[in-house]
């Protein structure tokens, strides 16, 4: 079992930085992939980004060059650098835990409960 914790959201211009914090508990944290999603209201959730347990990582389209996906192991957290954000990153921002890479892309075993960003334009 893994339970997670997101903080760090809050409102933001467009064109600042935020960076999100994922707090996982567990023993096990190292041998997990990550992974951040989003849900903008009135829409679906979609994948952000995700990292391996081996540090690999992959983005969406939409966030690519923007967002970095880190992971602090030693800490049991991962985290999410957003810049140069856009009022169209609005949204719940939930992070994700699953055994596998592939999964933790799709449809992840755990949730965190989210946190609201906000950019205003």
């Amino acid at each position: 079992q893994v339970q997670l914790v997101e903080s760090g959201g809050g409102l933001v211009q467009a064109g600042g930085s935020l960076r999100l914090s994922c707090a996982a508990s567990g023993r096990t944290f190292s041998s997990y992939a990550m992974g951040w999603f989003r849900q903008a209201p009135g829409k679906g959730r979609e994948f952000v980004a995700a990292i391996s347990w081996s540090y690999s990582t992959y983005y969406a389209d939409s966030v690519k060059g923007r967002f970095t996906i880190s992971r602090d192991n030693a800490k049991n957290t991962m985290y999410l650098q957003m810049n140069s954000l856009k009022p169209e990153d609005t949204a719940v921002y939930y992070c994700a835990a699953d055994p596998s890479y592939i999964e933790v892309r799709r449809v992840p075993d755990y949730w965190g409960q989210g946190t609201q960003v906000t950019v205003s334009s």
